[in-house]
């Protein structure tokens, strides 16, 4: 089995800004905007927050409620209106496929989705950041695949209620559909849990970015990621320069740029029990 690292959501790049941590500690996946898209802002909201108005406030109106989003990975079947049968859903393509392909990414493995938060407040004219917050990135969800469907043909029949997915509006090379468990099937996990789902609130459990780094990409792993006696690296971080083992955790400079970072769980036992425990414990403190 493989764990995937995978960047999804707002940044500087994609979208402009962070996503958003609100005063609560809830975190609001700001999904990547997208014109070929059937889906606007204003039409979702996670747990019960409309990301119509989170949008438009953070953007300073240079994104709003009518544009079109790429809702992808599709976690949370409450987002919005749903025809029946719909499952959770995660869509790829083009050269990032490609290395999912290489990598051998397929049925039984789990996705961990990060991105880029930063904490806001509430002001006169609407949501703002923070000022004295600094943005890190953050693991906000999962996704174990049962199935990989290419979109290089119609749908099977009884997928007709995923046509709607950003994905399936799209011709391109590599592109291709992940079909999330039912629920999560990892060795020695003995509770029934979700096949995917999201973190819904910031903990430091979830933290990527190491405590005061200067630099987003600075991350703080536990020890045991660290790819000493021959063992595999993370994808596209072959560089052990990038590696630094202290007493009691990993450090990595990960690479600014790049959407799917593959782990061989078979190369590094602990690494399917570390992500089990994150959404067990999650789940649980959320329930």
């Amino acid at each position: 089995m493989r764990l995937i690292l995978s960047r999804k959501g707002f940044d500087s790049a994609a979208g402009g800004v962070p996503s958003p941590i609100l005063p609560d500690g809830r975190m609001i996946v700001l999904p990547i905007p997208d014109a070929h898209s059937l889906t606007t802002y204003g039409e979702l909201a996670q747990g019960g927050e409309p990301l119509g108005p989170l949008v438009g406030d953070l953007t300073r109106g240079r994104l709003t409620a009518r544009d079109r989003v790429h809702l992808d990975p599709d976690l949370l079947e409450e987002s919005l209106s749903r025809p029946p049968g719909w499952r959770p859903l995660f869509g790829q393509m083009g050269q990032a496929q490609g290395h999912l392909r290489n990598q051998e990414v397929g049925p039984g493995d789990l996705f961990l989705f990060f991105g880029l938060f930063r904490q806001v407040a509430r002001a006169l004219d609407g949501w703002a950041f923070v000022r004295e917050a600094r943005p890190r990135h953050v693991l906000w969800g999962w996704m174990q695949v049962e199935r990989v469907l290419p979109l290089d043909g119609p749908l099977p029949a009884e997928m007709a209620w995923a046509s709607d997915h950003p994905h399936c509006q799209r011709q391109a090379s590599n592109n291709v559909l992940y079909l999330a468990r039912r629920h999560l099937a990892i060795d020695g996990l003995a509770e029934t849990l979700p096949g995917a789902g999201i973190f819904s609130h910031d903990a430091p459990a979830l933290r990527l970015t190491a405590p005061e780094a200067a630099n987003v990409s600075d991350w703080r792993l536990p020890s045991w990621w660290y790819p000493h006696r021959g063992r595999p690296p993370l994808s596209y971080h072959a560089d052990l320069d990038r590696w630094r083992q202290q007493a009691e955790y990993t450090e990595l400079k990960a690479v600014a740029r790049g959407q799917e970072f593959v782990l061989d769980a078979a190369a590094y036992p602990e690494a399917l029990p570390w992500a089990a425990e994150l959404i067990r414990s999650r789940a649980a403190s959320q329930a």
